[in-house]
């Protein structure tokens, strides 16, 4: 696992694009801070810019580095949570542009999965996590499922758990307001 991590964060410091296992599903990963890697992403998905995409973090503590200001409510569904949750917030800053969506926010997920966690860590930024799909193709359930197209269009796939059949599952998606209010995007 550490020479996968070794090898994904030095794509991801040059702008490449990383194929990845997170605590979901399997995603296309680049530097959150690189508008150029984003771009990319969206190319390879097939994916209007005006989609945002998320972001994977290991630590809640970075919140505040890329958002202007983190709800009281957001720490507790944070630590509450026992299922990977993508809180969007607004006011994000400290990002790539085109990763913003033109309201201002920013999902962002905090991640407890050993390997997504851990490359995280070694990365000190936040990584971009988008279904490993072209945009209207279903998501793939397993490593199995990621067609040629996407594998080809990544500089780096990560060894580590492609062999796993588990069927992953997307995050739930809860948005929170300016006044504290929740809305749930997906369960």
């Amino acid at each position: 696992m550490q020479d996968d991590i070794k090898k994904a964060c030095d794509v991801l410091k040059e702008g490449g694009l990383i194929l990845y296992p997170t605590d979901t599903i399997w995603g296309i990963g680049c530097d959150a801070t690189n508008a150029e890697a984003v771009k990319r992403i969206y190319a390879l998905k097939q994916r209007d810019d005006n989609k945002s995409m998320l972001l994977l973090m290991d630590n809640p503590a970075k919140l505040h580095t890329y958002l202007k200001d983190v709800p009281d409510i957001a720490w507790d569904l944070i630590e509450l949570t026992d299922k990977p949750l993508t809180i969007i917030y607004d006011g994000a800053k400290n990002l790539a542009a085109n990763l913003i969506a033109e309201d201002g926010s920013i999902g962002i997920r905090i991640t407890s999965e050993l390997f997504s966690m851990r490359l995280c860590q070694q990365f000190r930024k936040p990584i971009v996590s988008t279904s490993a799909n072209i945009s209207g193709d279903p998501s793939p359930a397993n490593f199995s499922q990621i067609g040629q197209a996407i594998k080809d269009g990544v500089d780096y796939i990560v060894t580590y758990r492609q062999k796993e059949q588990r069927r992953a599952q997307p995050s739930e998606i809860v948005q929170l307001g300016k006044e504290g209010s929740i809305k749930i995007i997906r369960k």
